[in-house]
């Protein structure tokens, strides 16, 4: 064997870099979640540059549209509540406003520690869902690993979402659902206050970052699970349709 070869083998070995697994999430993703399968778990890199964009959206919305009025909005934007709190005390209002507003900007601020909750539950669920119910052979690990890579286009949707907050994005009319011109209804509606519950729902889910995270997502574990792609996709789109489904229902009910 050439020095050449014995070079080229030990690269293949080596593994990627993680900034090189971040950069080929991109590009060629394939070789992202095929380096995982071998090993090269590491996930912090995607980690940091995920909390980082995170924070520059939080930034914005604590400048621009203020956090009292996202729970104004919020509240607003829940007829129920809107109604019963219509008829209650001024005082029992305010509470109310100042509970929505530190819960919804205090989850927003933990965000990378609720995320991490979050893609680790997820990724257990994902785990028995390909190993279990489609013949996989994937570790834990694996599935978190190419959770967190595939989640890197959601950068995209949160530096839109601060491009256009900071290009003048009417604060009385501010979602979080639809933030960034990302999804249906943030075309669709341009004030979430008048629309359809149900169809506000299934449109804000209808997300072209979030569709881009799970094609990746279903790629990434097919390949460390060893099935065929039809099968990441399916047990990827499968809980998301179940989750989507839930999400209308609730908004039809509540609507």
């Amino acid at each position: 064997m050439s020095d050449l070869d014995l070079q080229s083998a030990a690269e293949a070995n080596s593994g990627l870099s993680q900034w090189q697994r971040v950069t080929c999430t991109f590009s060629a993703p394939s070789k992202t979640f095929a380096d995982i399968k071998r090993g090269n778990r590491s996930w912090w890199l995607p980690f940091i540059l995920t909390a980082i964009v995170g924070y520059l959206l939080f930034t914005a919305i604590t400048l621009k549209i203020g956090w009292g009025q996202v729970a104004e909005n919020t509240l607003r934007a829940d007829a129920k509540t809107e109604e019963r709190l219509a008829n209650a005390p001024a005082a029992a209002r305010e509470r109310a406003l100042e509970y929505t507003q530190y819960s919804i900007e205090g989850g927003f601020a933990a965000g990378p520690v609720l995320g991490l909750a979050i893609l680790a539950l997820g990724s257990l669920g994902l785990w028995g869902t390909i190993n279990f119910v489609f013949g996989g052979k994937a570790k834990y690990g694996s599935i978190l690993a190419v959770w967190f890579y595939a989640s890197l286009p959601g950068m995209i949707k949160s530096l839109l979402g601060t491009v256009a907050i900071y290009a003048g994005s009417a604060p009385e009319t501010f979602n979080l659902k639809t933030f960034a011109p990302t999804n249906l209804a943030a075309f669709i509606y341009p004030n979430p206050l008048e629309a359809n519950k149900a169809l506000f729902a299934l449109t804000s889910w209808l997300d072209a970052t979030t569709i881009w995270m799970l094609v990746l997502l279903g790629i990434g574990t097919a390949i460390v699970a060893g099935v065929k792609r039809s099968s990441g996709y399916m047990a990827v789109f499968g809980w998301w349709t179940i989750f989507l489904l839930i999400s209308v229902g609730w908004a039809a009910i509540n609507g």
